[in-house]
């Protein structure tokens, strides 16, 4: 009996996707599967009979599997470039029970019609990295793909060293991305518009009824871009690598390479090995949003309106708006971090200066912050400056300090993925110890509670803990 995949995307033309099936590894072995996520996809049942690892490494596909690899083309720390799938491939489709379609994606399933140079694998740190960092993104509340299973495959891939492979599956409401109209828009305008249809059918199917249906697209992308950043700036993350390719237009965190959370406070903090000039430094991740939003609207123009100038100006327009979004969502999520009954940007911002001139943890402070209003004490530095902040922000409050406090352990997380325990648990993965791995995952999965699963995590790192780059893995 085939298996209920469906394959919308590869109706679009063929310079969009290839198809291919995984190439077999040696000895799969399941390193983790995420039976909460299958129950929520309806997958389950199918699964009951299957050998999982054979399944998820791709040496055994499902009945009715047509596997393909997508195209797309991407700006790559601002330059253009061709690029694709070179190690990934979309098992299929799955319909969710509410009609949701979710695409099914192997990460490391090797070599594609776009691997360029790459030996299409992966290996376990990177994959058990993406599942462990993508899962906590889900529990703290922020759009996110998803990994549902990690596979290690019993081969060795070369990096900078020999480590062992892995294939991670991946879920996600779409695989596309601003670099996926990037290079529509470089094939023809007949492509550009049959992917922009297929995206606000698969998508956003209300900008199918606007008056400008193009232009209405924009605006959702832009709108769902404006929240998620503002999301990722709540919680102290780090991007990383955010390329246009990188950028999905479903507006989930997609592709968890060199990201980290901060400890120590400071806009200009960078964690990724290959951001030298600090182009997605903390702080830049706004300014890159509509830097990477705007190579989205110039593929667009010969949508928006057949007169290049007007075409131009409707997408001016729609672009000037995400600054404003982004402040507001950012400003109002600030407001609810502090228990405040609206935004008060200058007591914000003083917080921000505060913390980064006495070099305060991101995450820990808001708490300490609750713990203060409950007990009059807190581990933050006791002078003057921030007696008189606490004192100004006590004074704003419009609840009782016991009641913001309980307020703000609901939106401030007590655990992130800090950067040396991720590190400690992968290390121990790759050495076959899982143990470590699942009792941080099974931390993170409820990050505002203070309980004896997250308390061994909750720290932020000794000095000689630190670890202050990430890389890509690939």
């Amino acid at each position: 009996m085939n298996w209920p995949f469906e394959y919308t995307y590869t109706q679009l033309p063929d310079t969009l996707w290839a198809r291919v099936d995984p190439i077999p590894v040696r000895a799969p072995r399941l390193l983790i599967f995420n039976d909460a996520l299958a129950d929520t996809l309806g997958l389950s049942p199918w699964l009951e009979d299957v050998d999982l690892a054979a399944l998820f490494s791709g040496n055994w596909l499902p009945p009715g599997a047509r596997p393909f690899a997508q195209a797309y083309a991407g700006h790559q720390f601002g330059h253009f470039a061709l690029l694709g799938d070179g190690r990934a491939l979309i098992l299929g489709e799955w319909c969710t029970a509410d009609g949701q379609h979710m695409d099914l994606q192997f990460k490391g399933s090797g070599r594609t019609p776009f691997s360029r140079r790459g030996d299409g694998r992966a290996a376990v740190g990177p994959m058990l990295r993406e599942y462990l960092i993508s899962e906590a993104m889900y529990a703290l509340g922020i759009p996110t793909t998803r990994a549902l299973a990690v596979v290690a495959t019993g081969e060795t891939v070369l990096r900078t060293r020999a480590l062992p492979g892995a294939v991670l599956t991946r879920v996600a409401s779409s695989h596309i991305r601003v670099g996926t109209f990037e290079l529509a828009a470089r094939i023809n305008q007949t492509t550009l518009q049959a992917l922009a249809d297929y995206t606000i059918q698969r998508h956003f199917p209300a900008c199918a009824h606007a008056k400008r249906p193009y232009l209405a697209l924009l605006e959702a992308v832009i709108a769902h871009q404006a929240r998620l950043i503002s999301q990722w700036l709540h919680v102290g993350f780090i991007h990383g690598v955010m390329n246009t390719d990188n950028m999905s237009i479903a507006g989930e965190t997609i592709d968890y390479g060199p990201c980290a959370f901060m400890d120590t406070y400071h806009p200009d903090t960078v964690f990724s090995s290959i951001d030298t000039a600090g182009r997605y430094a903390f702080a830049n991740q706004p300014t890159m949003g509509i830097w990477n939003l705007t190579r989205f609207a110039e593929t667009l123009l010969p949508l928006l309106d057949e007169r290049p100038d007007r075409a131009k100006a409707l997408a001016q327009d729609a672009l000037a708006d995400f600054g404003r979004q982004l402040q507001q969502h950012w400003l109002e999520g600030m407001a609810a971090k502090l228990a405040l009954s609206k935004p008060d940007s200058t007591l914000i911002y003083d917080l921000l200066q505060h913390m980064a001139d006495t070099q305060q943890d991101y995450t820990l402070t808001f708490r300490y912050l609750a713990q203060w209003l409950r007990q009059q004490t807190t581990p933050l530095p006791q002078t003057a400056s921030w007696q008189a902040w606490l004192q100004r922000w006590r004074n704003g409050l419009t609840v009782p300090p016991y009641q913001a406090a309980d307020l703000m352990d609901t939106v401030n997380p007590c655990i992130i993925p800090r950067n040396h325990q991720v590190q400690k648990a992968l290390d121990a993965a790759e050495a076959g110890d899982m143990a470590p791995f699942n009792a941080l995952l099974n931390a993170l999965r409820q990050p505002f509670c203070d309980n004896a699963a997250t308390r061994p995590f909750m720290a932020a790192p000794r000095e000689d803990e630190r670890i202050m780059q990430t890389f890509c893995g690939t």
